[in-house]
């Protein structure tokens, strides 16, 4: 199974760069699934409902959200009944929405999670606890075909733990949130894939998508000052593309992606 993860979609720029490359990205590398993370998608907050089924239309199959998936009031009654948006797993019961979803690629089974982890962040329930219960009812091979796992956190050592404890369980996990591409793509032990952020897609002249100067005034002065706003130049749309074995549900290979805006280009074969 071929699997295609485009990570954290920032503002206008990030949104219109994904929605131009989707329909080329899925003729190119013709991944059986399409996984966007999309919750800084409306002006570096959050999502609306406009703005998901937009993303949806250019050929992404399932959204993940994080921290911000609740910035945008009216996403609450759109998640309700839009199963291909996920937000975090550990959020606390009776949360709106669903934190994975079974889904069908051709034939197969595809489990899909999305979990956000607690250093620095927001003190939601264990993330190792809530997968390890999702995963007593889902299998590889056996269940299902794949199971990829969003992993949003800050912390690049709670994301590597993370993959660690799956390792051998899952086909791919993937880290969100720090808007930074990280260089250590590789298939764990068990056969795992594992990247620790796939980098956002958006304007990478800026401080992780937002404009420069006021961000870096925050920094500077100690003083929140204005709202923060997207940077609004050419988006580099940032993933990771990974092969899995049809009989192990296993990863084969994975590899990043890369494409357009300021970062070097790095595209799957």
């Amino acid at each position: 199974m071929r699997i295609l993860f485009l990570g954290d979609i920032v503002g206008r720029s990030g949104r219109d760069a994904v929605i131009a490359a989707l329909p080329a990205l899925r003729a190119r590398l013709a991944p059986d699934l399409v996984i966007v993370n999309a919750e800084n998608a409306a002006h570096g907050f959050g999502l609306t409902p406009e703005i998901a089924r937009a993303v949806l239309a250019a050929g992404a199959d399932v959204l993940t959200l994080g921290n911000h998936a609740w910035d945008r009031r009216e996403i609450i009654p759109y998640i309700e009944g839009e199963p291909r948006l996920l937000r975090p797993l550990n959020y606390p019961p009776g949360t709106p929405g669903r934190g994975a979803g079974l889904f069908s690629v051709s034939g197969r089974k595809v489990l899909v999670a999305n979990v956000m982890g607690r250093l620095y962040m927001d003190a939601l329930d264990c993330p190792f606890r809530a997968v390890d219960a999702l995963l007593a009812s889902h299998a590889l091979a056996r269940t299902v075909d794949a199971i990829v796992i969003d992993v949003h956190a800050e912390a690049s050592s709670e994301k590597c733990a993370f993959a660690w404890h799956v390792d051998g369980r899952v086909s791919v996990v993937v880290g969100t949130h720090t808007h930074i591409p990280t260089a250590d793509a590789r298939i764990l032990p068990g056969g795992t894939a594992f990247q620790s952020d796939a980098g956002m897609c958006g304007d990478y002249d800026s401080v992780i998508g937002m404009q420069k100067e006021g961000a870096m005034q925050r920094f500077i002065r100690k003083l929140p000052g204005e709202r923060l706003a997207p940077a609004e130049g050419e988006a580099t749309v940032c993933g990771v593309f990974v092969e899995t074995d049809d009989a192990t549900g296993l990863a084969r290979r994975i590899a990043p992606l890369r494409q357009g805006g300021r970062l070097a280009s790095a595209m799957p074969e």
